[in-house]
């Protein structure tokens, strides 16, 4: 199942604010962790409309794998490299382990997406979607 991510961090490197997953077949996953001294780019233009509350990374992290344990395989796309390493990230649960996915692989398409609420993971991980189907 191809699915397109989109995240939202805390400035370049920083701490994972959003992550939306949306797959070809409709069903979405959008999770919001707590993010206590954002950046002021951040303030302005990501909190504002994250649109939902955040919840625990060890709540994340199960909603995450229930999500994508839901198919058999998952092929994860993104526009930016750091929506790869933010998923790989979310899917390490401590030291030596992690979730339980179907396989995973895992591409980069660099597009110009359109987004109906740019930096709202939701919305650019559906935009995402639009684009490459249309291609």
């Amino acid at each position: 199942m191809d699915i397109y991510i989109d995240c939202e961090w805390n400035s370049f490197g920083g701490e994972l604010i959003s992550m939306a997953l949306v797959a070809d077949n409709g069903k979405e996953f959008y999770e919001v962790l707590n993010c206590e001294n954002p950046v002021e780019w951040v303030a302005e233009n990501v909190m504002p409309i994250l649109n939902k509350s955040p919840i625990s990374a060890e709540k994340f992290k199960l909603k995450l794998g229930k999500f994508l344990m839901q198919f058999e395989s998952v092929n994860i796309i993104a526009d930016w490299p750091e929506d790869i390493e933010k998923f790989c990230n979310a899917l390490i649960t401590g030291a030596g382990t992690c979730l339980n996915t179907p396989p995973l692989s895992m591409n980069i398409i660099r597009i110009n997406a359109k987004s109906e609420l740019p930096h709202n993971a939701l919305e650019d991980a559906r935009g995402i979607r639009k684009a490459i189907q249309s291609i």
